[in-house]
């Protein structure tokens, strides 16, 4: 069942990633969102931008990190990989969404949850490499499930968004609170996920 799950978020994953690329890179950037929000991503398509396809690289690479016979078998490949995932995914993409969290629609609310959202998803990829210089591999391991559950809100913000269109909300209304909901449920998955492996382990 465990497997199943992790192969579900992979797949969702890298499904999201190069649904995001095709939409920003092959479309004109603001083409497939509401159309109250156009206007901010034609005057801020630079910071857009950097945000997609650098979440987008995240968001690709990071199930990979996951797997333990690559991490065993190839630990060059998985260090490499690492580094990729966080200088050119989260570390541009976490800047770029937070710069882009004060011209998100949705008012306040919107504007705090993707801002704390993205300061988030920047500290804790800093904890991870901190511990992994440190070789303090549990405390990584435990760190990076924290900051891949921030990157995979990405995918859980299109679900929400489809699930409420879906219950015929009105986006103006639902859509300030999946700043919020979109990663805090993912953060705390991350934290039950770690504690449980940690309790593990101890055993």
């Amino acid at each position: 069942m465990r497997r199943t799950v992790f192969w579900l978020m992979a797949l969702g994953s890298v499904a999201v990633a190069g649904y995001a690329l095709w939409a920003y890179l092959a479309m004109e950037p603001g083409s497939t969102v509401h159309p109250r929000m156009r206007e901010v991503y034609r005057v801020e398509r630079v910071g857009i931008l950097v945000h997609v396809i650098c979440s987008a690289i995240a968001l690709a690479l990071g199930p990979a990190q996951f797997v333990g016979g690559l991490r065993a078998a190839r630990p060059r490949l998985h260090r490499v990989l690492g580094r990729v995932y966080l200088f050119a995914g989260v570390l541009p993409g976490g800047l770029a969404g937070l710069y882009m969290a004060f011209h998100s629609f949705g008012g306040m609310a919107a504007h705090t949850g993707f801002a704390v959202g993205s300061v988030v998803w920047l500290v804790s990829a800093a904890m991870a490499l901190r511990a992994a210089l440190r070789r303090d591999f549990a405390s990584h391991r435990a760190w990076m499930i924290a900051n891949f559950a921030l990157t995979f809100a990405a995918v859980t913000l299109r679900l929400q968004l489809g699930l409420c269109a879906l219950a015929g909300l009105r986006f103006e209304t639902f859509y300030p609170w999946l700043a919020w909901t979109s990663w805090v449920p993912n953060l705390f998955a991350a934290w039950l996920l770690a504690r449980a492996q940690g309790q593990s382990r101890s055993v």
